[in-house]
Parts: C-alpha cells; sequence; structure tokens
C-alpha cells in the first residue's frame, strides 16, 4: 500500500511538474507556463509595485560619457539634465526602456509581421499568421530598411539613433527576471536587443498609421457601377463647406511640375465577381487624424502666442506617448516622446512650440502588373519583359512549422496581391504597391531639428525633411510669429490619379515627380491672427496640385468659427475650446431632418424620440440624448439614400462622407440617390427621413431599455490594453465627443496628447495623455492620468532649469547616471 502511496504522489509529481512546465491550449488561447507564471520569486507577483515605490538610484554605466541627472516629479515625469546630446538620448533610450519595454518592442514586432511567433497563428479570436503575411507584403520591413541606410548615412540621426539604442540595450542587458514586464510572463519570451532597425520599424507603423489608408480597389470597384458623373457627386474631390488650413483666396504660384495625364486614364477600370478567398486586409483608422491651432499675440490676453494640439489615435494602454523633459548645452525641450525612438516629438523648448495633424494625402497606389506566365519571374514594362527579384520573407510561427511569403518586386514596388494572395476584387489579378513609405527617409531628422529650433527659419529647415506620413505642422515663436506648413513630399499627380488602380504595363501611369517643399501649402503670421488644421484639405481648389487623400469638415468650420469670434484669449479658453463637445455637423443637419419629417405619422413612442432630438442642445455631453437618436438616425437615411444603388455589386465599396450627403440633400432635396432603383415609384425625401427615423426608433427602443440611451453609454469609450485584455483595460469611461467634434472621443479613439503652450517669456505649457507614464500594469502610474483627460483637466508641465529642479518640492525621485 505505501508503495501505491508512492508510485501514485510520484505520477501526481511527475504530472504537475510538466503542466506548470508547458502552455496549455485553452479556448483557442495559450495560457503562460504557470510554474513561471506563479513562481513568487520571478513570476507575475513581482510585479506589483508599491505604492511607495521608491525610483531613486545611483547607476554606473559604460558607454557614458559625462553625467546625467534625471528629476522625476510627482507625475514620474523625468527631467533629464545631460552634459552632452548623445548621453541625453543614450538615457532617453534607458527610460522608456525601464517604463515602456514590452510596449516598445511588441509594436515593432506589428510592424515587422512577427506577432505570430510570440503570439501563436490565432489566440483570442485573432488570426495573428494572417496579420503578419499582410504587414510582410504590404513592404513594412522593406521599407524600414529603405530608411535605414538614410538614417545612418547622415551624422546627426546615426549617432542620435545609436545613443538611443545603446541606452535601450543597456537597460536590458542588466534586467533580471524578477522584473521583466508582465506581458514577457504572460506570454512566455523574452526581450531581444534593440537595434536601429526596430526604430524604423516603429515609424513606419506610424506612417501605416496615418498614411497607410487607400480606397483604390474600392473606387475601381465603384467605376464598374456609377457613371464618372456619378463618381463626382459620391465622392467629390473638394466641399462646398471646406473651411481649409490655408484660407479660401489664397494666391498660389503656378505648379512647377506638372503631371500630365494618360488618353485612357479616364477609361481604365476593372471589374469581376469572381469567387475566391477573401483576404484579410488592414485598414487604418479613418479617424486618425487630430486638432491643432495657434493664436498670435494680437488675439491674446498676455500678447504672447499660445499654441494647441491634439492628435487624435487609438487609445492604448500602456499610452503612445511617453512625457519628458531633455535639457543638453544645446536645446532644452519638454513634451511627449515615441517610446521606440528618440527626441521630443510634440511639444516646446526655450524658443518656440510646434504640433501636429495628419494630412491625410494619398501616397499609396496600386498598379496592375502583367507577368509572363504564374512563376512571376518576369513582368511587362514598356514595351519589354522586365525580370522581377523577389523577397522571401520567413515568419516564424509559434508552434507550429515557419511560412514563406514570396513576394515579387517590381519598378511600382512589392507585388502585394498575387495568386497566393488575392485582393478584395477576388479578380486573380496581379498588383504592384507603390507607397511613400517605402521611399528612404529621415523623418527623426526632422524632430532633431525642431528640438534645437529657434525661429520660423530653423522651423523651415526642419520640416523640410519630413516625406511621410504627411503632416500639418503649427510653430509658434516667443518673438510671436505663428505658422503652418502641410509638409511632406507629395506626389505630383493629375486630377483624381491613384483615385483608382491603375495599369502597370508601362511608365505612363507613375508619378512624373513631387511637390517641391516650397510649393507645399504654407502661411506666416495671416492678418486673422490664427491658423488651425483639423484634417480637412489644406487649400480650395485653386490650388495647382491634386490634393488626393481624404477629407474632414466640421471641426475645421467650428475650430475656426470660434477662434475668428474669440478675443483676449487665455489658458483657459483654450482649455475649453479642446475639450468643447458641440456639434457643428448635427446643427447643420437637423433643420432639414426636422423639415423632412411629418410628425402626424409619428407613433407617441416615436414622438418621445423626435423631440429629444429637436430640444437637443446639439452637444455632445455624455448625459444627452440627442446625440444617440442623431447618429442612429443619420446612419439609417445614409443607408436608405444608398444602399439600391451600392447592392448592384457584392464587392466592396467605399461609402460616401457624412458631408457628401448632407450637401447633396441640402442643394437638392431630389438628390440623385434619394430614389431607390428597385422600385417603379419615385421615391421622395421626406419618404426616406421618415422611415429611416422609424427605423432608428426600433434601435432606440432597443437601447432605451438597456439604459444606454445617453451618449457617454452609447458610445462607450474605453482605454484599452494592447492585448485587449480587459483586466488591464479602463472601461466605460465617462466622457463625451465623438466624429466631428473637436473633442473627438470615440469607443477607441480620441485625443492622445492634449497640450497648451503659451509663449509668454516664462513659458506657461499644459498638457494631458490617457494613461500613464509607467508600462506595467501593477503600477499605480499605469492609468494615472485617464480620470483628468475624462474630465478635461489639465496639468501643469514643469519645464524647469536643473538648478530649480533640484530644489522643487514638485520632484520626487532622482536618479544619477555616470561614467563606469
Amino acid at each position: 500500500m505505501r508503495l501505491v502511496s508512492i508510485i501514485v504522489s510520484a505520477i501526481i509529481t511527475i504530472a504537475l511538474i510538466y503542466l506548470l512546465n508547458v502552455s496549455l491550449a485553452v479556448s483557442g488561447s495559450k495560457t503562460p507556463r504557470f510554474g513561471a507564471f506563479l513562481s513568487p520569486q520571478h513570476g507575475f507577483w513581482q510585479n506589483a509595485e508599491p505604492v511607495d515605490e521608491d525610483f531613486n538610484a545611483t547607476l554606473t554605466l559604460p558607454d557614458l560619457a559625462g553625467k546625467v541627472e534625471v528629476y522625476f516629479d510627482v507625475r514620474l515625469v523625468p527631467h533629464v539634465y545631460a552634459e552632452n546630446e548623445n548621453d541625453a538620448y543614450f538615457i532617453q533610450g534607458y527610460l522608456h526602456a525601464k517604463f515602456r519595454l514590452w510596449q516598445m518592442e511588441f509594436q515593432t514586432y506589428a510592424a515587422a509581421g512577427r506577432l505570430s511567433e510570440i503570439m501563436g497563428e490565432t489566440s483570442g479570436g485573432s488570426n495573428f499568421l494572417k496579420i503578419d503575411r499582410f504587414f510582410r507584403r504590404l513592404g513594412m520591413v522593406y521599407g524600414a530598411e529603405q530608411s535605414l541606410k538614410r538614417l545612418e548615412a547622415d551624422p546627426v540621426t546615426k549617432t542620435e539613433t545609436d545613443a538611443y539604442t545603446a541606452g535601450v540595450n543597456a537597460y536590458i542587458g542588466a534586467l533580471k527576471p524578477n522584473h521583466l514586464p508582465f506581458e514577457y510572463k504572460l506570454l512566455n519570451y523574452k526581450p531581444e536587443k534593440w537595434t536601429n532597425l526596430k526604430t524604423q520599424l516603429f515609424l513606419k507603423y506610424m506612417s501605416f498609421d496615418l498614411a497607410g489608408g487607400d480606397n483604390d480597389f474600392e473606387m475601381t470597384n465603384a467605376k464598374s457601377i456609377f457613371s464618372a458623373a456619378d463618381i463626382d457627386l459620391l465622392y467629390p474631390t473638394s466641399s462646398d463647406s471646406l473651411d481649409p488650413i490655408i484660407p479660401r483666396e489664397t494666391v498660389f504660384q503656378s505648379a512647377s511640375v506638372v503631371a500630365a495625364k494618360p488618353p485612357a486614364a479616364d477609361s481604365v477600370y476593372f471589374h469581376s465577381n469572381d469567387s475566391m478567398e477573401t483576404p484579410l486586409i488592414i485598414k487604418p483608422d479613418k479617424n486618425n487624424g487630430s486638432n491643432n491651432w495657434v493664436v498670435a499675440g494680437s488675439k491674446t490676453r498676455s500678447g504672447a502666442p499660445i499654441l494647441c494640439n491634439d492628435p487624435h489615435l487609438r487609445l492604448n494602454l500602456p499610452s503612445l506617448w511617453y512625457e519628458m523633459q531633455i535639457s543638453t548645452p544645446t536645446f532644452n525641450a519638454y513634451g511627449v516622446s515615441f517610446p521606440g525612438a528618440p527626441s521630443i516629438i510634440i511639444g516646446f523648448n526655450d524658443s518656440c512650440a510646434w504640433g501636429v495633424t495628419n494630412a491625410g494625402r494619398d501616397v499609396k497606389d496600386y498598379y496592375e502588373i502583367t507577368f509572363r506566365d504564374s512563376t512571376m519571374q518576369e513582368y511587362m514594362y514598356n514595351g519589354e519583359w522586365k525580370k522581377s527579384t523577389f523577397r522571401n520573407e520567413v515568419i516564424k510561427v509559434k508552434g507550429q512549422p515557419d511560412v514563406t511569403e514570396s513576394i515579387a518586386m517590381t519598378v511600382f514596388g512589392p507585388v502585394m496581391f498575387d495568386k497566393n494572395y488575392p485582393n478584395i476584387l477576388k479578380d486573380g489579378k496581379y498588383y504592384a504597391l507603390r507607397w511613400k513609405a517605402h521611399d528612404a527617409s529621415n523623418e527623426l531628422l526632422t524632430f532633431n531639428k525642431l528640438n534645437h529650433a529657434k525661429n520660423y527659419i530653423d522651423y523651415i529647415k526642419a520640416i523640410t525633411t519630413f516625406q511621410t506620413p504627411g503632416q500639418n505642422f503649427v510653430f509658434a515663436t516667443k518673438t510671436g510669429d505663428i505658422a503652418i506648413r502641410q509638409q511632406g513630399q507629395f506626389p505630383a499627380k493629375w486630377n483624381r490619379q491613384g483615385d483608382f488602380i491603375m495599369p502597370g504595363i508601362d511608365s505612363s501611369y507613375l508619378w512624373k515627380g513631387f511637390i517641391p517643399s516650397k510649393e507645399n501649402p504654407t502661411m506666416i503670421n495671416p492678418v486673422r491672427g490664427f491658423l488651425s488644421s483639423a484634417n480637412q484639405l489644406a487649400t480650395d481648389p485653386t490650388y495647382p496640385y491634386y490634393l488626393a487623400g481624404q477629407q474632414e469638415i466640421y471641426r475645421g468650420i467650428i475650430i475656426n468659427r470660434n477662434l475668428n469670434q474669440m478675443t483676449n484669449i487665455t489658458v483657459s479658453d483654450m482649455q475649453r475650446l479642446q475639450t468643447d463637445n458641440y456639434n457643428v455637423f448635427a446643427q447643420t443637419a437637423r433643420p432639414l431632418l426636422l423639415k423632412y419629417t411629418d410628425q402626424t405619422k409619428l407613433t407617441d413612442r416615436e414622438l418621445h424620440y423626435f423631440e429629444k432630438f429637436k430640444n437637443w442642445n446639439l452637444r455632445n455631453d455624455i448625459n444627452e440624448d440627442g446625440p444617440t437618436v442623431f447618429m442612429l438616425w443619420w446612419e439609417r437615411l445614409s443607408e436608405a439614400v444608398y444602399n439600391d444603388e451600392f447592392a448592384q455589386t457584392n464587392l466592396p465599396l467605399k461609402r460616401p462622407d457624412e458631408s457628401t450627403l448632407l450637401e447633396g440633400l441640402l442643394k437638392d432635396s431630389s438628390y440623385k440617390f434619394v430614389d431607390d432603383i428597385n422600385t417603379p415609384t419615385k421615391e421622395t425625401l421626406d419618404h426616406l427621413v421618415l422611415n429611416a427615423f422609424k427605423s432608428a426608433c426600433k434601435t432606440l427602443k432597443i437601447t432605451d431599455a438597456e439604459h444606454r440611451l445617453a451618449w457617454g453609454k452609447f458610445k462607450d469609450t474605453g482605454v484599452r490594453h494592447l492585448l485587449k485584455l480587459t483586466s488591464l483595460s479602463r472601461q466605460h469611461l465617462p466622457i463625451g465627443g465623438g466624429a466631428n467634434i473637436i473633442n473627438a472621443t470615440s469607443a477607441d479613439h480620441g485625443p492622445s496628447w492634449r497640450m497648451i503652450v503659451q509663449l509668454t517669456e516664462e513659458t506657461e505649457a499644459y498638457g494631458v495623455y490617457p494613461g500613464g507614464q509607467s508600462g506595467n500594469p501593477g503600477s499605480k502610474y499605469y492609468d494615472q492620468f485617464i480620470d483628468s483627460w475624462v474630465n478635461g483637466k489639465y496639468f501643469p508641465l514643469l519645464f524647469v532649469t536643473k538648478r530649480d529642479a533640484a530644489t522643487s518640492s514638485k520632484m520626487k525621485w532622482k536618479i544619477t547616471f555616470s561614467k563606469a
């Protein structure tokens, strides 16, 4: 009997040893190795940070040239004081790794198409192999490699990035297993050494997020069912209500680069209804945008310019941004940085301030390639067969054999879609991608120069080096200058070039050149006393180049309306404007909806919701019901207007913008698409508006019964962990805003950093972002700022000298770094 007990105990022990040291498959996901994960010495328990954690330290590192002192204020924001620039970048890399290592590396895994290496083929409902295949075929690694060559050819950015990388690796090299970030333990892997290529991969990921959108296939499909006149109605290249970045009636010089349109361009289109596997196509959030504006001293109470910026991006934990001050003998800058890259990206220095919004320009086009045969070894180009080259992208898949993507390379770029990776039109054809992000560029040089900038000339020299993604750089100095330029290396295109797939059989449809930087839309010190951008088109149609890309309308309208009316402006005024929830789109649409609704045909319950909309104060505040009624009503109206025409194809189409439908209906109640092409009767606008409202009311009743009618609950904003783990996220945040609102906060997207800088003699600055300085979910500094962000509160930004930092009561810890 005793022997049996011993045998049973041995079996149980062996089983436990095995189970605690393997990952188990549970509901489509893999568990961590429980032995290591639960280990008291090395497991996740070690990531629980004491509330009174002491960050004080004295460290010696051999790669430093001198002494660096870092003071952390009460919000854990570091103020770095270095004796030379290289040491400052080294410590920036060290601090990014100390507080955000998992985040910065995970994002480069995503950019490089390596997620299945750590996540497996599928997990938690996501197919990571499909995601990896998409990014490999998109050419993210290829683009990063090209830009790395440019970065390392420049001595300034080469030295800066080398120092930054060395700092990251100094931290990784000293990292003990028990101090590994929680997510490494959860996913059962370890950090790699950082490289300059990883920094470029992160920057290319931002290029994808901000300049990776396209609708070429959807627009090409539209040409198969709509006439050219209909295309112009559905997808206009400008808007009547546009209030552009550069004011209307500005006189532009003639174009120095002329794009000649091929004679057959208007007749080219492709269409097929073949049934093939539907590929995974990843598109950036169409709301990736931002607001920025600057008011001159002539409009402020202090007499100094005030610059404001709030980039709208995905709301994640850990946050995209890491706040800090960097001070050296050659520059002193404060703002937010990207964990994974050196320099301050958005911020200010002793002389000036700068901010960015997304230009939204189309720098991504597709070309149909004609190969000699299915081997893709040769393709027709300019009347002869040209040899392809190939990139063999090996994707490692956790627990499975490697997968290799063999990607043909052409003069246009990588062949993203082929027989093994079908496009969304399912036509079996080959399409190569020409994307500006594939070109060698050095965006880090821009931020290095902005950190050092002192005046308008420095600003222009800095941003001229910036190529992709195109941005609207707003700028102000303590001497009183204010300026804006839409900067990027934009292809000079003929009207609608690149809106549709183009033939790749010869060079006639290639980009013929780039718009010179000095011809990009620019303005300095306008008479009206302010400049702004909110992702609207940069100019009216008199600008001599085609502004290909997306356009937003309404945030620009309401920002400019407010700034035009305001005088004696204070920082508090700017804080209120930056968090304003007024819905100018609804203001414009409501009279039309009320006019064409026959209230006598509404039930009592429908009248109840109609009155809520009619009496709504047009603010998307959290407790208002009106925004929910309006959003659902407008969605149903859009469906009623367009769905009959769009049902002519079962392939993807681009939906018209909200402003397109509203302007079309305001100009003509008999707007062409109001009539249902599937019925013999002629539908009218009042018929569609009434039925759309009744349809919306069915959803409103359900929403009301669930107590989710109030806008804050209906929108349900959350800041989610990068792994989508609910326990590591902040859900159900009571914040207003939304699409077309200055406070552009949606369910998972919104102002990722709010900053206001008044350029008085002693800089006065405020900021907040929806996260915290630490990437450790076990730290109180992980999500410390979210409640303030939700409530529209700002923190004073402590822009102090080293002497003042040493004696300030607002500084809580100090790390001293010195050469070993």
